[in-house]
């Protein structure tokens, strides 16, 4: 069943938000190669390309619909950390934002009564719960180690494995 023209407006938005959010993990990733932490910048890319899988499902859910998917503008924020932390905090702020944005879009689809939405806006509630989890514990670790060389390589190290 196609959805109204509002929600998927609204679908659109949220693929644009992913897109960003791609662009800003890959900056993230410049950032932490220039401090010579390549483990933590490939955790950051890996990230960048999650970003850009979670547009596509959503792309293909509109498809899938018969709808179309909007890219809007897209634009990355300008980003300057000092430290290693503050790099994770604004990965963490990034997908505070990207919560916000899915439950907004839950209460809608709920309010207009799209339970074909349901499904994949389900998937993205978890996935974000996930998502803020892990740079939050991330950040506790870094914050543990304070900023330590022995301790943000043994991080990098970690991060570079995928673990």
């Amino acid at each position: 069943m196609k959805m109204n023209d509002e929600l998927e407006f609204e679908f659109g938005r949220q693929v644009t938000r992913e897109f960003s959010s791609a662009l800003l993990y890959r900056q993230l990733a410049v950032d932490l190669d220039l401090r010579d932490l390549p483990g933590m910048a490939s955790w950051m890319r890996t990230h960048a390309d999650e970003e850009v899988a979670h547009a596509d499902r959503l792309i293909a859910h509109l498809n899938s619909r018969g709808n179309r998917a909007v890219i809007g503008e897209i634009t990355v924020p300008s980003v300057k950390a000092d430290t290693v932390t503050e790099i994770f905090e604004i990965a963490l702020d990034g997908e505070r934002e990207i919560s916000a944005a899915i439950r907004e879009l839950y209460r809608l689809s709920q309010e207009q009564g799209d339970i074909d939405s349901r499904p994949v806006i389900d998937w993205f509630v978890a996935e974000q719960i996930e998502e803020e989890a892990t740079v939050s514990g991330i950040i506790g670790q870094l914050k543990m180690v304070n900023e330590d060389g022995a301790g943000l390589l043994r991080m990098d190290a970690t991060l570079g494995s995928g673990a």
